[in-house]
């Protein structure tokens, strides 16, 4: 990637994939770069957004508009995006993640991979589905995961989504390793959770990490450790 200099960001705006580490938020990177990029270039402020987030427990790229390209990041958030994820069958999680601790168990010993390809099947194409109650979706106007954390019980609603493309990469010891791709706005945790209940089951997601948005990819992402050395006062 080019250098980044004072006057691409403030004439013509930069747009930067990065890769998110574990357990950093997506607005924690915001505000690194942001930071980063006041301390430079001696800025009181600039723009810094990003185009959809990614939970703290997942990893991967986050597309990151800065200054003038802030504009485009509804275009690029409504582009498809390309997941890998490993889904643990036979546990739940109130959270379908790991951010809360497994609430139940289920039997898996009628689990193979043929049951898992049927369940696969059933997710391609358009569907609705209920996201996540830990989720920053705004309720009422407060986020949702404030709301379950407090106990309250929360319905959200239903939204469509679109699979193209959601594929069994293998399973192992109860795990499922597979490449998802979907529309704006879909949960991997809400799939992983709706896929233990078609196996009888129940089920959660291990990991996850986004691979791609739209032309980004996690193929030309910049460590957080790298951006520094991207930026020049030249």
């Amino acid at each position: 990637m080019d250098k980044i200099n004072y006057d691409s960001v403030i004439e013509e705006g930069v747009i930067l994939p990065i890769y998110k580490p574990l357990m950093w938020t997506s607005f924690d990177v915001v505000k690194f770069v942001r930071n980063l990029l006041k301390k430079t270039y001696n800025l009181k402020k600039i723009k810094v957004g990003h185009a959809g987030t990614l939970d703290p427990l997942a990893t991967g790229i986050l597309v990151l508009c800065i200054g003038k390209k802030t504009k485009e990041i509804n275009k690029i958030q409504e582009e498809n995006k390309i997941y890998l994820a490993t889904i643990k069958v036979g546990e739940s999680t109130p959270s379908y993640d790991r951010e809360t601790e497994i609430d139940n168990t289920y039997p898996t010993s009628h689990i193979n991979e043929e049951l898992i390809m049927d369940s696969i099947k059933s997710f391609r194409g358009k569907s609705e589905q209920i996201p996540p109650v830990f989720s920053a979706l705004k309720i009422d106007g407060k986020r949702s995961y404030e709301l379950a954390r407090k106990g309250e019980k929360i319905i959200p609603k239903k939204r469509e989504i679109e699979i193209f493309k959601f594929n069994l990469l293998n399973f192992k010891n109860l795990e499922i390793d597979c490449e998802i791709e979907c529309s704006k706005g879909t949960y991997i945790r809400s799939i992983a959770n709706d896929m233990g209940k078609k196996l009888d089951s129940g089920a959660y997601l291990k990991y996850l990490e986004r691979y791609s948005v739209g032309e980004y990819s996690i193929k030309n992402c910049l460590q957080i450790d790298e951006i520094k050395d991207l930026l020049s006062l030249q």
